[in-house]
């Protein structure tokens, strides 16, 4: 065994371990709660300059699986300033950039055949104009209209028909049954081994007076509807070793990954 593969089980160990302290993961809830509910944690970030309102560690975990999976196509359905569609699009570009090196060609940096959709029922002007006005706007797509809504589905999967290695990220309305509505509508476009990553499962986990002025809550969410989902979706598992890898996780059964 090289050094290389031992370093890799040790990692290995690591997560074991961390999936198995039942009271460092009670910890940290409570200080995930703490943090997001009464300074509002997730809201200081940005990627490349646009605010991307996610957990540091989810951040991370998005780009290993984008190296890992090496889509030609991410969905997003929730926008709001834009910054995980910037961060889903440099990912796409760094990919490009490895292709070309590993390769031996050169790259058009403004014609690339990998791809970002964004779905939202509201993009507001000014976050569409920085999204617009960025450097990587190239490789993004915007459609506004219900993620549920019949002509948006279409609409999508007209334009996905043209990729084959897909990743859908869903990240917009937290009640239940409209994150089950996204889940029929997108995750059968996830290709083998590629993922569905479904945000903001942690409302089940949390008690309900956090979310007393939202239509969502405990009971009602994002990780109901992916144990929902799954009774009939066989091809989906959740991959629990994500998370328990990050601890710190707004998607806690929310790393789906397609495995048939």
């Amino acid at each position: 065994m090289n050094e290389i593969e031992k370093f890799a089980l040790e990692v290995e160990e690591n997560i074991r371990g961390l999936g198995a302290d039942t009271e460092l993961q009670a910890k940290t809830l409570d200080w995930m709660v703490d943090a997001g509910g009464k300074h509002k944690y997730s809201y200081n970030f940005s990627w490349l300059g646009r605010p991307i309102i996610q957990f540091p560690q989810d951040m991370v975990a998005i780009q290993e699986l984008i190296w890992q999976v090496r889509p030609d196509l991410i969905i997003e359905t929730g926008i709001a300033h834009g910054g995980s569609l910037i961060l889903s699009a440099s990912m796409l570009t760094i990919l490009n950039y490895c292709d070309a090196i590993t390769g031996g060609h050169s790259i058009d940096p403004k014609r690339q055949n990998r791809q970002v959709i964004g779905i939202d029922i509201d993009i507001r002007p000014h976050n569409r104009e920085a999204i617009e006005t960025h450097p990587l706007s190239h490789m993004i797509t915007m459609v506004q209209g219900s993620s549920v809504a019949p002509d948006t589905i279409a609409q999508v999967h007209n334009m996905a028909s043209e990729y084959s290695r897909i990743m859908i990220i869903l990240d917009s309305n937290h009640t239940h049954n409209h994150v089950l509505a996204e889940l029929n509508a997108y995750a059968s476009l996830v290709s083998l081994g590629s993922y569905c990553v479904v945000f903001d499962t942690l409302i089940e986990d949390v008690s309900k007076q956090h979310y007393e002025n939202r239509s969502w809550g405990p009971g009602n969410n994002p990780k109901t509807a992916v144990h929902e989902y799954l009774k009939t979706h066989p091809e989906f598992e959740i991959d629990r070793s994500i998370e328990h890898k990050l601890l710190i996780t707004v998607a806690p059964d929310g790393y789906l990954k397609r495995v048939r």
